[in-house]
Parts: C-alpha cells; sequence; structure tokens
C-alpha cells in the first residue's frame, strides 16, 4: 500500500507554522478559521491538506497523520468528499463561488469528523464576495474548518483579517529547494542553484520556471541586449526578435518581467558595490561583472522603471507587441 505525501513529516520548511498548528490539533484548540498568508509557492495549500489529513485520520500518530488509512490516501489523491477546494475563477473568487460554498455547508460532513474549506489566493476576492464570507467567518457551521490562504501583497478587507487566526509561511530555505528539484525534477545542482535563487523561495515559482524552459529564455535574451548594446547597428533586429519571443510566452510575460528585473536589480547592486551574497543570477557572474560597467546608477533606476512600466501597460491590455519593443529599446 503507497503511503500518502500529506504528512507534516513530509512538508518542506516552515517549522513554525508546523508546531503551531500540531499543538493546536494536540490541545484541542483549533481556530474555526485560519489565513496562512506568505508568498506563492511555498506550500501553503499543501500545509491545508496536509492539516486536513491529520484532523481525520483514522490512526493518527502522535503529531502527524498515518499516512495510510483510506481517509490518508483519499485527502492524497484529491478524492476525500469533505475537503472542498475554492480557487479564483479567473481573476477572483467570486460571490456565485461563496454562494454555493454557504450552501455546501448547510449539510453535515460526508465521511470526516471535521470538513475543511480551503479557498485560495483570498485577495484577489472582491469586496461583494467578501463581505458574503464574513458571516461564514463570525459563525461557522458546526464541524467545518476554514482555511484561507494569500499572498504577501494583496489587499484583504480588514474585517476578514480579524477573523481568522493569520499563520504566516514564509520563503523556503534555498538547499531544502535545491534537493528537492534535483530529486523530484532530475536537475543537474547548478541549474537548481540557480531556481533557488531566481524563485527566492518558492518552489512553486522554481518548478514553474523550469517546466517553462523560462529560466534558459531568460539567458538567451541577457546575452541577446549585451550584444546589442556593444553593436548598435544590430540593436532593432534583436529589439524585435527579443519582442516576438516574449510576446510568445502570453501569460507568462509577467513571470519573465520578473527575471529581467532582478537581472536588472543585480547590475544595480554590483554597480553600487553591494555584497555578492546578496546577488540573485550568480550563474551569470561573469556578463554581470561586464554589465556593471555599462551604466551609472541612474540609467539602471531606469531601466528598472521601465520594466515596471511596461507590466503596468500590459496588465491594461496595450498591445503586447508595442509594449514589449518600447521596452527592449529602453533596456539596451
Amino acid at each position: 500500500m503507497e503511503a500518502s505525501d500529506l504528512r507534516f513529516a513530509f512538508l518542506l520548511g516552515h517549522k513554525k507554522p508546523k508546531t503551531l498548528l500540531r499543538h493546536a490539533v494536540a490541545k484541542n484548540k483549533l481556530a474555526h478559521a485560519y489565513l496562512f498568508r506568505g508568498p506563492d509557492g511555498v506550500g501553503k495549500k499543501k500545509a491545508a491538506r496536509t492539516l486536513a489529513a491529520f484532523l481525520n485520520c483514522k490512526t493518527p500518530l502522535e503529531h502527524d497523520a498515518c499516512g495510510r488509512c483510506s481517509s490518508c490516501r483519499k485527502y492524497s489523491s484529491g478524492n476525500h468528499p469533505d475537503l472542498i477546494m475554492v480557487e479564483p475563477d479567473g481573476a477572483a473568487i467570486k460571490i456565485g463561488q461563496v454562494r454555493e460554498l454557504k450552501h455546501q455547508l448547510t449539510f453535515p460532513p460526508l465521511e470526516a469528523r471535521i470538513r475543511v474549506i480551503v479557498l485560495e489566493d483570498i485577495h484577489t476576492m472582491r469586496r461583494e464576495a467578501a463581505n458574503s464570507l464574513l458571516k461564514t467567518l463570525e459563525e461557522p457551521a458546526q464541524d467545518n474548518l476554514l482555511i484561507l490562504t494569500a499572498d504577501l501583497k494583496g489587499e484583504i478587507l480588514p474585517t476578514i483579517l480579524s477573523r481568522c487566526q493569520i499563520i504566516p509561511f514564509g520563503p523556503l530555505d534555498h538547499g531544502d529547494m535545491v534537493q528537492v528539484l534535483m530529486q523530484e525534477d532530475e536537475m543537474d545542482e547548478s541549474t537548481a542553484l540557480s531556481l533557488a535563487a531566481l524563485s527566492e523561495g518558492s518552489l512553486g515559482r522554481a518548478k514553474f520556471l523550469w517546466q517553462e524552459n523560462l529560466l534558459a529564455l531568460r539567458q538567451e535574451v541577457i546575452e541577446e541586449l549585451l550584444l546589442a548594446q556593444l553593436n548598435q547597428a544590430e540593436a532593432v533586429g534583436v529589439v524585435f526578435l527579443l519582442s516576438e519571443k516574449t510576446a510568445a510566452l502570453k501569460e507568462n510575460i509577467s513571470e519573465f518581467l520578473a527575471l529581467l528585473r532582478l537581472w536588472y536589480r543585480d547590475i544595480l547592486l554590483v554597480t553600487a558595490g553591494g555584497q555578492e551574497t546578496s546577488i540573485t543570477n550568480k550563474d551569470l557572474s561573469v556578463p554581470l561583472q561586464a554589465a556593471s560597467q555599462r551604466w551609472n546608477i541612474s540609467q539602471l533606476h531606469e531601466k528598472l522603471r521601465s520594466i515596471d512600466t511596461a507590466e503596468k501597460q500590459l496588465r491594461r491590455n496595450c498591445s503586447r507587441a508595442l509594449v514589449l519593443e518600447t521596452l527592449f529599446f529602453d533596456l539596451i
């Protein structure tokens, strides 16, 4: 019988959140609603599913689920009827989803001792939907536990914050990430180190960058930009080439712009005499040193502003090609 991976023992990092949740279960002092808040891709959703498995394990260990009973295996496969996952419909969780959830909560759990409801990315929730959720948070149905997840940047209604126990999640340790990436994705150590640094402690983002081949594209674009800056006669052709390649990323453009932002931030750090330990693009240390000789601090700040401007324009649905062409001209 294959064991479930939804155990706190297998949840990467997050020592403090795991301790807090285990203690709450042991002392039978669970809050009626939690808010797991931290960077994207660090394991908040998996932590919520792990807590659900622990709460309803048929043969629990002292501080963890057994991982082998029928309940644990259902949670692991995503087939447990009393685990409700609510994710954004498009860009946001909508009021219709909240109303459907409230209807579901009028019925008792089918199998579990405690039904767990995970509402993902509630920072995307519009005010109308958030207000509809408030009553459920104030007076939750019996035998139900609500777990909300959110990133650090999005705004959340104070009335929702005040009704949840907040559990902070931080970035993952780079060393732990490297081991996981090498084992699960069969990549070499050098690539894993680069991804751990570029993803800034987010395992989910590291895997995304790898699967979408954005690491290789980052290096190609950086090399082309540096060559074009040396040979202005080729600059126009390079701009159109890079714009076309980047535009093809479609919904992944913002992730790629984040990589470019890290690159120019690193150049700025080196130019300003910053600590090498703060550098993210360690795999490109040679071109980084060369690039730091080409622009002054004011020019580098301007390039970072150009990336921010491009991102804002893309969010407003401006012409993708035009925005990217303008950006790459600014970056050369």
